[in-house]
């Protein structure tokens, strides 16, 4: 399988995950210059942004360790103008920034961790 390939197997792999504890896919892979979301949800008042990570079972680094704070500040960017996009206000949801790691093993999903509210937007404000 190609990268691109397992990256797919992932997020498939999550949507289900996701469709299955009740949330609604409302969209995928939306694109803005310099950035990607990988899964847009929403769970009652809650809309989820998702970053997918799919690594091999022998890989060294996690997923969530591959979303670091540039790529969080791409995927906060992201949902904002999704949310333009949209026609959809802040003051109408809970915003949340989620983190799936996949693990495969022989081209085959192993495991889904799902990391609610892995980061947050106040990450990257000053508390001065």
């Amino acid at each position: 399988m190609t990268p691109a390939e397992t990256g797919k197997m992932g997020e498939n792999a999550v949507s289900e995950y996701l469709k299955s504890s009740g949330y609604q896919i409302l969209d995928r892979n939306f694109r803005i210059r310099g950035g990607e979301i990988d899964i847009i949800a929403s769970h009652g008042e809650e809309l989820c942004f998702v970053e997918v990570k799919t690594r091999k079972l022998t890989s060294w680094e996690s997923g969530s360790e591959a979303v670091d704070s540039r790529k969080q500040k791409l995927l906060i960017r992201a949902a904002y103008r999704y949310m333009e996009k949209k026609n959809l206000s802040e003051e109408d949801w809970y915003i949340r920034y989620d983190i799936a790691e996949v693990t495969t093993l022989h081209d085959k999903v192993m495991e889904i961790n799902y990391q609610e509210n892995a980061f947050d937007e106040t990450d990257f404000f000053d508390n001065d």
